[in-house]
């Protein structure tokens, strides 16, 4: 069991929202709810000015709510917000919101009741799942639209899916033997202050890209074995004056790769002196990609254990701090760095397949065509690679750069963190296609090599591969071949198979 409250990980994250793992409440984290409510009530009976409390939202901050009202201001807010559009959010996403509003409000200073929290939990266990649209966020104050859908069922309002159906929120709750409930003061605000839509989309899609990276790797170690390349600019030697720890790694993967090569061997005492950037300064780029990866996830593992409600009560202290816990900034930026990390990824993915398609530098047949002019082999294979890596520079141009005020200039300045992250999915799910047709075309070109064996690793891949893509020995309809390499690349089983034979890669 996943428990909110406590430190979550990505693992944590990851089981939930992807493998259904249940959840429930830290130790300590009701008492926690039960005291900042009952400073909440204080408030209320001590007739405070607190925004959202007895206060209207955004410009409206200035009208005045007599505590008759709470239960209507919050559940009008909740009405009101939700005004997303286009496609909705996967279902991996949906859950991952909703355990990422939860940790956020377990925290104990959001104000709600343990009861909403509970319900939040109780829909991730029973498989109620909000209906999200994904667009409508300018991520501040926070995700408002998303997670304005995201807590409509729990008023009973809005759309669920359950047991494979959408429904209206209360019915799905209703199936899945759950009550609506009536929101108290505070608690409307509560659930929809905060970055837990930008911040799920991000944390899924840098899990992906974790495994892609790896990928990159096999795919570069194949075509470097493709072009007879060089092995020397991926010795330690090269990282130890230039100490960044992601080009190490992939040094360090290309050989445990390349091991044993027997292609490597047959051209030792070539007279080629350097190969082109894309093969012998890829562990720099494929390095600083992993680098600004992992930055990312760190950045985004800490907003995911933190309160991002506004305003921030502190009963102990007897203090209410209007704030800024709700601008996803943070999230922005790394967002845009993961997705410009992989977009050169994909770029220089690209460059590789067009070296390996073309005679002049790989001394291999014309786009690796069985019979040149009769047939066109893989030609048209970097074509669409060269699409998706034009249409990653656009996605890739930052969003973070971008605001456009809101509620009348009151939120004057905006994260477009949601955009972000949307962007950084498009932008990995492109890459992933350049992966996987750069694997095509390399595994083909190795044919040429045959019967020299690549190195271990490298091999191992070329097997797997041949297990569901046969020699092209003539012109074939090509797109069932790359939907079959993209779902062995993508699915883990690929890397599997390569890690059995040389150990993890790094």
């Amino acid at each position: 069991m996943v428990l909110v409250g406590e430190l979550l990980n990505l693992g944590s994250i990851l089981a939930v929202a992807r493998d259904g793992r249940t959840v429930g409440l830290a130790q300590g984290a009701r008492e926690r709810l039960e005291r900042c409510r009952a400073y909440v009530e204080r408030l209320l009976r001590e007739g405070r000015r607190v925004y959202g409390v007895t206060t209207g939202f955004g410009r409206l901050a200035q009208v005045r709510i007599p505590p008759s009202e709470a239960r209507s201001l919050q559940r009008n807010l909740l009405l009101s917000h939700a005004m997303g559009v286009g496609e909705n959010l996967p279902r991996d996403v949906v859950r991952a919101m909703l355990l990422l509003r939860a940790q956020s409000l377990a925290l104990g200073h959001s104000g709600v009741r343990p009861e909403v929290v509970e319900l939040l939990l109780e829909m991730l266990n029973r498989g109620v799942h909000p209906v999200v649209p994904a667009q409508g966020s300018v991520g501040a104050s926070g995700d408002l639209a998303p997670l304005a859908h995201l807590a409509l069922p729990l008023l009973g309002e809005g759309f669920a899916e359950y047991g494979g159906e959408v429904l209206p929120g209360g019915e799905a709750l209703r199936r899945a033997g759950l009550f609506p409930i009536q929101l108290e003061a505070k608690e409307g605000l509560a659930l929809i202050n905060g970055t837990q839509a930008m911040t799920a989309l991000g944390l899924l899609s840098l899990a992906d890209a974790l495994r892609a990276v790896k990928v990159a790797d096999v795919a570069l170690a194949m075509s470097l074995e493709a072009i007879k390349g060089s092995l020397r600019p991926f010795f330690p030697q090269v990282f130890r004056l230039r100490p960044h720890p992601g080009a190490a790694r992939v040094g360090e993967n290309v050989l445990k790769l390349c091991q044993g090569s027997e292609i490597m061997r047959s051209h030792e005492n070539c007279p080629k002196v350097q190969d082109p950037y894309s093969f012998r300064a890829a562990p720099q780029v494929h390095g600083a990609s992993r680098d600004a990866l992992e930055h990312a996830l760190e950045v985004l593992l800490r907003e995911a254990n933190a309160v991002t409600d506004n305003p921030l009560l502190f009963p102990e202290e007897d203090l209410v701090l209007s704030a800024g816990n709700f601008h996803g900034q943070p999230v922005a930026l790394a967002m845009d760095y993961a997705k410009i990390a992989l977009a050169e990824l994909a770029s220089i993915s690209e460059r590789r397949t067009e070296k390996m398609l073309d005679p002049a530098f790989s001394g291999l047949p014309a786009f690796l065509a069985a019979q040149g002019g009769l047939h066109s082999g893989l030609m048209i294979s970097q074509y669409t690679a060269a699409s998706l890596v034009s249409e990653n520079k656009v996605l890739a141009h930052p969003a973070s750069v971008d605001s456009i005020p809101t509620s009348a200039n009151q939120e004057d300045h905006v994260s477009m963190g949601t955009t972000a992250a949307r962007h950084a999915r498009m932008v990995l799910e492109n890459l992933r296609h350049v992966l996987a047709i750069e694997v095509r075309v390399a595994l083909e070109a190795l044919e040429y090599h045959r019967p020299l064996r690549a190195g271990k690793g490298v091999e191992a891949a070329r097997q797997a591969l041949r297990e569901i893509i046969p020699p092209l020995t003539e012109d074939r309809f090509l797109a069932p071949d790359h939907a079959r390499v993209h779902a062995l690349l993508f699915s883990g089983d690929l890397l599997a198979e390569v890690e059995a034979a040389v150990g993890p890669l790094a």
